[in-house]
Protein backbone atom coordinates (compact mmCIF):
# COMPACT_ATOMS: atom_id res chain seq x y z
CA UNK A 1 0.00 0.00 0.00
CA UNK A 2 1.06 3.59 -0.56
CA UNK A 3 2.30 5.56 2.41
CA UNK A 4 0.68 8.91 3.18
CA UNK A 5 4.16 10.44 3.08
CA UNK A 6 4.46 9.79 -0.67
CA UNK A 7 5.00 13.09 -2.48
CA UNK A 8 4.68 13.50 -6.23
CA UNK A 9 5.50 16.58 -8.28
CA UNK A 10 3.30 17.01 -11.36
CA UNK A 11 4.95 19.14 -14.06
CA UNK A 12 2.81 20.49 -16.89
CA UNK A 13 4.05 21.09 -20.42
CA UNK A 14 0.63 21.47 -22.07
CA UNK A 15 -0.90 19.24 -24.71
CA UNK A 16 -4.42 17.92 -25.32
CA UNK A 17 -4.85 17.14 -21.63
CA UNK A 18 -4.64 20.89 -20.90
CA UNK A 19 -6.74 22.09 -23.84
CA UNK A 20 -10.02 23.99 -23.78
CA UNK A 21 -12.14 25.67 -26.44
CA UNK A 22 -10.49 28.69 -28.02
CA UNK A 23 -12.31 31.84 -29.10
CA UNK A 24 -11.05 31.30 -32.65
CA UNK A 25 -12.37 27.73 -32.78
CA UNK A 26 -10.91 24.34 -31.95
CA UNK A 27 -9.06 23.69 -28.71
CA UNK A 28 -5.75 25.05 -27.46
CA UNK A 29 -3.74 24.62 -24.22
CA UNK A 30 -5.20 26.72 -21.43
CA UNK A 31 -5.56 24.69 -18.22
CA UNK A 32 -2.98 24.79 -15.44
CA UNK A 33 -1.68 21.70 -13.70
CA UNK A 34 -3.62 22.65 -10.57
CA UNK A 35 -6.84 22.79 -12.60
CA UNK A 36 -6.06 19.38 -14.07
CA UNK A 37 -5.44 17.88 -10.63
CA UNK A 38 -8.60 19.40 -9.17
CA UNK A 39 -10.60 17.56 -11.86
CA UNK A 40 -9.25 14.10 -10.98
CA UNK A 41 -11.80 11.99 -9.04
CA UNK A 42 -10.30 9.94 -6.21
CA UNK A 43 -6.92 11.63 -6.17
CA UNK A 44 -7.27 12.88 -2.57
CA UNK A 45 -8.27 9.39 -1.41
CA UNK A 46 -4.90 7.96 -2.47
CA UNK A 47 -3.13 9.70 0.43
CA UNK A 48 -0.46 10.95 -1.98
CA UNK A 49 0.73 14.52 -1.48
CA UNK A 50 0.69 16.13 -4.91
CA UNK A 51 2.48 19.34 -5.90
CA UNK A 52 1.77 21.23 -9.12
CA UNK A 53 4.11 23.12 -11.44
CA UNK A 54 3.00 24.56 -14.79
CA UNK A 55 6.28 24.80 -16.71
CA UNK A 56 4.89 25.20 -20.24
CA UNK A 57 1.48 25.20 -21.91
CA UNK A 58 2.20 24.24 -25.49
CA UNK A 59 1.05 21.61 -27.95
CA UNK A 60 3.31 18.57 -27.93
CA UNK A 61 4.35 19.31 -31.50
CA UNK A 62 5.89 22.63 -30.40
CA UNK A 63 8.15 21.23 -27.66
CA UNK A 64 11.90 21.16 -28.28
CA UNK A 65 15.22 20.37 -26.68
CA UNK A 66 15.29 23.72 -24.85
CA UNK A 67 12.04 22.77 -23.09
CA UNK A 68 13.51 19.38 -22.30
CA UNK A 69 16.59 20.98 -20.74
CA UNK A 70 14.44 23.08 -18.40
CA UNK A 71 12.33 20.04 -17.54
CA UNK A 72 15.49 18.15 -16.61
CA UNK A 73 16.54 21.00 -14.32
CA UNK A 74 13.21 20.68 -12.49
CA UNK A 75 13.43 16.89 -12.29
CA UNK A 76 16.94 16.93 -10.88
CA UNK A 77 16.19 19.69 -8.35
CA UNK A 78 13.04 18.24 -6.80
CA UNK A 79 13.00 16.38 -3.49
CA UNK A 80 9.69 14.68 -4.31
CA UNK A 81 9.59 10.89 -4.26
CA UNK A 82 8.31 10.80 -7.82
CA UNK A 83 7.57 13.04 -10.81
CA UNK A 84 4.71 13.06 -13.30
CA UNK A 85 5.07 15.00 -16.55
CA UNK A 86 1.88 15.86 -18.46
CA UNK A 87 2.29 16.86 -22.08
CA UNK A 88 1.00 16.53 -25.62
CA UNK A 89 0.94 13.00 -26.99
CA UNK A 90 2.54 13.96 -30.32
CA UNK A 91 6.04 13.86 -28.79
CA UNK A 92 5.63 11.74 -25.64
CA UNK A 93 7.60 8.82 -27.03
CA UNK A 94 10.55 11.10 -27.78
CA UNK A 95 10.63 13.28 -24.65
CA UNK A 96 10.10 10.29 -22.36
CA UNK A 97 12.99 8.43 -23.97
CA UNK A 98 15.24 11.47 -23.64
CA UNK A 99 14.42 11.70 -19.93
CA UNK A 100 15.09 7.97 -19.63
CA UNK A 101 18.56 8.44 -21.12
CA UNK A 102 19.45 11.43 -18.94
CA UNK A 103 17.92 10.65 -15.52
CA UNK A 104 18.55 7.89 -13.00
CA UNK A 105 17.15 9.11 -9.64
CA UNK A 106 13.46 9.74 -8.96
CA UNK A 107 10.80 7.75 -10.84
CA UNK A 108 9.50 9.84 -13.75
CA UNK A 109 6.15 9.05 -15.36
CA UNK A 110 4.90 10.80 -18.51
CA UNK A 111 1.22 10.93 -19.46
CA UNK A 112 -1.33 13.02 -21.35
CA UNK A 113 -4.68 12.60 -23.05
CA UNK A 114 -6.10 11.73 -26.44
CA UNK A 115 -9.46 13.39 -25.73
CA UNK A 116 -9.56 16.96 -24.47
CA UNK A 117 -11.67 18.09 -21.52
CA UNK A 118 -14.53 19.31 -23.73
CA UNK A 119 -15.17 15.83 -25.16
CA UNK A 120 -17.28 13.00 -23.81
CA UNK A 121 -15.04 10.35 -22.29
CA UNK A 122 -12.07 12.67 -21.78
CA UNK A 123 -9.22 10.40 -20.65
CA UNK A 124 -6.99 13.00 -19.00
CA UNK A 125 -8.22 12.56 -15.39
CA UNK A 126 -7.91 8.76 -15.47
CA UNK A 127 -4.43 8.90 -17.03
CA UNK A 128 -3.29 11.50 -14.52
CA UNK A 129 -4.57 9.46 -11.56
CA UNK A 130 -2.83 6.34 -12.87
CA UNK A 131 0.40 8.24 -13.50
CA UNK A 132 0.48 9.70 -9.98
CA UNK A 133 -0.23 6.24 -8.57
CA UNK A 134 2.69 4.73 -10.49
CA UNK A 135 5.07 7.58 -9.63
CA UNK A 136 4.36 7.05 -5.91
CA UNK A 137 4.61 3.26 -6.06
CA UNK A 138 7.70 1.50 -4.66
CA UNK A 139 7.41 -0.90 -7.60
CA UNK A 140 8.21 1.92 -10.03
CA UNK A 141 11.72 2.40 -8.67
CA UNK A 142 14.62 1.60 -10.99
CA UNK A 143 12.41 1.21 -14.06
CA UNK A 144 13.63 4.31 -15.85
CA UNK A 145 11.22 6.82 -17.32
CA UNK A 146 7.74 5.38 -17.83
CA UNK A 147 4.74 6.27 -19.94
CA UNK A 148 1.38 5.51 -18.32
CA UNK A 149 -1.66 5.53 -20.56
CA UNK A 150 -5.00 3.70 -20.43
CA UNK A 151 -3.85 1.98 -17.20
CA UNK A 152 -0.84 0.46 -18.96
CA UNK A 153 2.74 1.03 -17.76
CA UNK A 154 5.20 1.31 -20.66
CA UNK A 155 8.98 1.64 -20.72
CA UNK A 156 10.03 4.86 -22.46
CA UNK A 157 12.59 2.86 -24.43
CA UNK A 158 9.85 0.75 -26.05
CA UNK A 159 6.69 2.84 -26.22
CA UNK A 160 5.33 4.51 -29.32
CA UNK A 161 2.15 6.27 -30.37
CA UNK A 162 0.44 3.91 -32.79
CA UNK A 163 -2.93 5.57 -33.42
CA UNK A 164 -3.91 9.17 -34.14
CA UNK A 165 -7.17 9.24 -32.12
CA UNK A 166 -7.66 6.12 -29.98
CA UNK A 167 -7.48 6.52 -26.16
CA UNK A 168 -5.35 3.36 -26.26
CA UNK A 169 -2.90 4.94 -28.70
CA UNK A 170 0.30 3.91 -26.92
CA UNK A 171 1.83 0.46 -27.41
CA UNK A 172 5.15 -1.27 -26.85
CA UNK A 173 5.67 -3.48 -29.92
CA UNK A 174 8.93 -5.01 -28.66
CA UNK A 175 8.03 -6.74 -25.42
CA UNK A 176 4.69 -5.19 -24.44
CA UNK A 177 3.86 -3.11 -21.35
CA UNK A 178 5.89 -3.50 -18.16
CA UNK A 179 2.70 -3.68 -16.13
CA UNK A 180 -0.74 -2.30 -15.38
CA UNK A 181 -2.66 -0.13 -12.92
CA UNK A 182 -5.42 -2.24 -11.39
CA UNK A 183 -7.80 -1.16 -8.63
CA UNK A 184 -5.63 1.81 -7.80
CA UNK A 185 -2.38 -0.15 -7.51
CA UNK A 186 0.61 -0.40 -9.84
CA UNK A 187 1.47 -3.97 -10.84
CA UNK A 188 4.88 -4.37 -12.52
CA UNK A 189 5.19 -7.71 -14.31
CA UNK A 190 8.57 -7.38 -16.01
CA UNK A 191 11.62 -5.12 -15.95
CA UNK A 192 14.28 -3.87 -18.32
CA UNK A 193 18.02 -3.82 -17.72
CA UNK A 194 19.08 -0.27 -16.88
CA UNK A 195 22.00 1.51 -18.53
CA UNK A 196 24.18 4.36 -17.20
CA UNK A 197 22.77 7.85 -17.68
CA UNK A 198 24.16 9.99 -20.49
CA UNK A 199 25.79 13.32 -19.63
CA UNK A 200 23.62 16.41 -19.89
CA UNK A 201 23.85 17.97 -23.38
CA UNK A 202 26.26 20.83 -23.94
CA UNK A 203 25.85 21.23 -27.70
CA UNK A 204 23.03 21.59 -30.24
CA UNK A 205 23.75 19.15 -33.07
CA UNK A 206 21.57 18.78 -36.14
CA UNK A 207 20.31 15.19 -36.41
CA UNK A 208 17.59 14.14 -38.85
CA UNK A 209 15.67 11.02 -39.84
CA UNK A 210 15.54 10.13 -43.53
CA UNK A 211 13.16 7.33 -44.58
CA UNK A 212 13.73 4.88 -47.40
CA UNK A 213 10.86 4.99 -49.89
CA UNK A 214 10.04 3.16 -53.09
CA UNK A 215 11.98 4.44 -56.09
CA UNK A 216 13.96 7.14 -54.23
CA UNK A 217 17.11 7.79 -56.27
CA UNK A 218 19.03 9.33 -53.35
CA UNK A 219 19.32 12.86 -54.78
CA UNK A 220 18.02 14.54 -51.63
CA UNK A 221 20.11 12.20 -49.47
CA UNK A 222 23.30 13.49 -51.08
CA UNK A 223 22.31 17.07 -50.22
CA UNK A 224 21.13 16.22 -46.71
CA UNK A 225 24.26 14.37 -45.60
CA UNK A 226 26.39 17.47 -46.19
CA UNK A 227 24.25 19.66 -43.89
CA UNK A 228 23.79 17.61 -40.71
CA UNK A 229 25.92 16.41 -37.81
CA UNK A 230 24.24 13.04 -37.60
CA UNK A 231 21.78 11.00 -39.64
CA UNK A 232 19.30 8.22 -38.93
CA UNK A 233 18.20 6.12 -41.89
CA UNK A 234 14.73 4.60 -41.51
CA UNK A 235 15.34 1.63 -43.76
CA UNK A 236 12.97 -0.87 -45.27
CA UNK A 237 12.29 -4.07 -43.33
CA UNK A 238 15.29 -5.37 -41.42
CA UNK A 239 17.50 -2.43 -42.50
CA UNK A 240 17.60 -2.10 -46.29
CA UNK A 241 17.85 0.87 -48.65
CA UNK A 242 17.80 1.35 -52.44
CA UNK A 243 21.07 0.37 -54.11
CA UNK A 244 21.42 3.91 -55.48
CA UNK A 245 21.80 5.19 -51.91
CA UNK A 246 24.93 3.17 -51.19
CA UNK A 247 27.59 5.64 -52.52
CA UNK A 248 26.10 8.59 -50.61
CA UNK A 249 25.78 6.62 -47.38
CA UNK A 250 29.30 5.26 -47.69
CA UNK A 251 30.70 8.77 -48.06
CA UNK A 252 28.51 10.12 -45.25
CA UNK A 253 29.46 7.37 -42.80
CA UNK A 254 33.11 8.31 -43.23
CA UNK A 255 32.36 11.87 -42.00
CA UNK A 256 29.40 11.72 -39.60
CA UNK A 257 27.65 9.04 -37.56
CA UNK A 258 24.92 7.39 -39.65
CA UNK A 259 22.55 5.11 -37.78
CA UNK A 260 20.52 2.40 -39.52
CA UNK A 261 17.03 1.70 -38.12
CA UNK A 262 13.93 -0.04 -39.43
CA UNK A 263 10.96 2.06 -40.48
CA UNK A 264 8.59 -0.77 -39.48
CA UNK A 265 8.54 0.29 -35.83
CA UNK A 266 8.96 -3.23 -34.46
CA UNK A 267 11.73 -5.80 -34.53
CA UNK A 268 15.49 -5.27 -34.89
CA UNK A 269 17.87 -4.31 -37.64
CA UNK A 270 19.53 -7.54 -38.74
CA UNK A 271 23.29 -7.91 -39.07
CA UNK A 272 24.25 -10.69 -41.47
CA UNK A 273 21.22 -12.28 -43.13
CA UNK A 274 21.10 -10.34 -46.42
CA UNK A 275 24.13 -9.62 -48.60
CA UNK A 276 22.94 -7.49 -51.52
CA UNK A 277 24.07 -3.88 -52.07
CA UNK A 278 22.01 -1.76 -49.68
CA UNK A 279 21.30 -4.65 -47.32
CA UNK A 280 21.91 -4.42 -43.58
CA UNK A 281 25.11 -6.46 -43.83
CA UNK A 282 26.43 -4.31 -46.66
CA UNK A 283 25.59 -1.02 -44.88
CA UNK A 284 27.07 -2.03 -41.53
CA UNK A 285 30.28 -3.08 -43.28
CA UNK A 286 30.37 0.41 -44.81
CA UNK A 287 30.38 2.05 -41.39
CA UNK A 288 26.71 2.58 -40.54
CA UNK A 289 25.73 1.99 -36.90
CA UNK A 290 22.89 -0.40 -36.08
CA UNK A 291 19.97 0.97 -34.06
CA UNK A 292 19.13 -2.54 -32.89
CA UNK A 293 15.53 -2.58 -31.63
CA UNK A 294 15.23 1.22 -31.46
CA UNK A 295 12.80 2.77 -33.92
CA UNK A 296 14.09 5.69 -36.05
CA UNK A 297 12.68 8.41 -33.78
CA UNK A 298 14.22 7.00 -30.62
CA UNK A 299 17.47 6.38 -32.49
CA UNK A 300 17.49 10.08 -33.38
CA UNK A 301 17.05 11.05 -29.72
CA UNK A 302 19.93 8.82 -28.65
CA UNK A 303 22.21 10.05 -31.44
CA UNK A 304 21.33 13.69 -30.71
CA UNK A 305 22.14 13.33 -27.01
CA UNK A 306 25.39 11.49 -27.73
CA UNK A 307 26.56 14.21 -30.11
CA UNK A 308 25.35 16.95 -27.76
CA UNK A 309 27.50 15.41 -25.02
CA UNK A 310 30.58 15.41 -27.28
CA UNK A 311 30.81 11.62 -27.78
CA UNK A 312 33.25 10.29 -30.35
CA UNK A 313 32.35 7.50 -32.76
CA UNK A 314 33.44 4.70 -30.43
CA UNK A 315 31.32 6.10 -27.61
CA UNK A 316 28.33 6.46 -29.93
CA UNK A 317 28.66 2.87 -31.11
CA UNK A 318 28.88 1.72 -27.49
CA UNK A 319 25.73 3.68 -26.62
CA UNK A 320 23.78 1.97 -29.39
CA UNK A 321 25.18 -1.44 -28.47
CA UNK A 322 23.78 -0.85 -24.98
CA UNK A 323 20.30 -0.53 -26.45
Amino acid sequence: MLMSSSRVLVVGLGGTIAMTTAATGGVTPGLSVRQLLDAVPGLAATGIEVEALSLRNRPGASLGFDDLAELMDVIEATTASGIVVVQGTDTIEETAYAVDLLHRAHPVVVTGAMRNATQAGADGPANLLAAVTVAASPGARDLGCLVVFADEIHAARRVRKAHSTSPAAFVSPNGGPLGYVVEGQAHVLNRLTRRPALPRPTGTPSVVVHPATLGDDGTMLEVLTKRVDGLVIAGFGAGHVPEKWVPALTEAAARIPVVLASRTGAGPVLRETYGFAGSERDLLERGLISAGFLDPYKARILLHLCLAAGFDRAQIEAAFTGE
